[in-house]
């Protein structure tokens, strides 16, 4: 299965093959700044399912951290995706590839929530063990 994308401006394409290794939503103040919104819903791909197929040449990239490379589109601003380095793995922006099926899993870093949601999904305070966090599960 493939899913494109556009930056908010469509002057960026962004293509997506296969399936996600994994989607749910961040509470992290990194990822609520950076989204500009009171939670991050994620998608998580393999850096070989993810193509920017136009406009390569307006895609920026801000680190603020080693762990993170946030791209956005130069032009309008629009946000992409952030690559992971440490994971292995690439968060395209859910919104930025509306045909994909969005089925959230998991929350991650909710003891940042600003948001709390009632929703029966695992809630980890930080991060799974496997990614280097504690595992550590919260109560709804």
């Amino acid at each position: 299965m493939k899913h494109v994308g556009h930056c908010f401006c469509g002057a960026v394409t962004v293509e997506v093959t296969g399936a996600p290794e994994a989607m749910g939503y961040c509470h992290c103040g990194s990822c609520r700044s950076w989204s500009g919104g009171p939670v991050n819903a994620f998608s998580l791909w393999k850096p070989d399912a993810v193509r920017i197929t136009e406009g390569a040449q307006h895609v920026e990239t801000f680190a603020k951290t080693p762990l993170s490379q946030r791209k956005y589109c130069r032009k309008c601003g629009g946000h992409l995706m952030t690559n992971h380095p440490p994971l292995d793995l690439t968060d395209v922006f859910t919104a930025t590839i509306p045909t994909l099926a969005f089925t959230p899993g998991v929350h991650v870093n909710y003891a940042e929530t600003v948001l709390p949601m009632r929703d029966g999904l695992p809630k980890l305070k930080d991060f799974p063990a496997e990614f280097g966090g504690s595992g550590e599960m919260m109560q709804e």
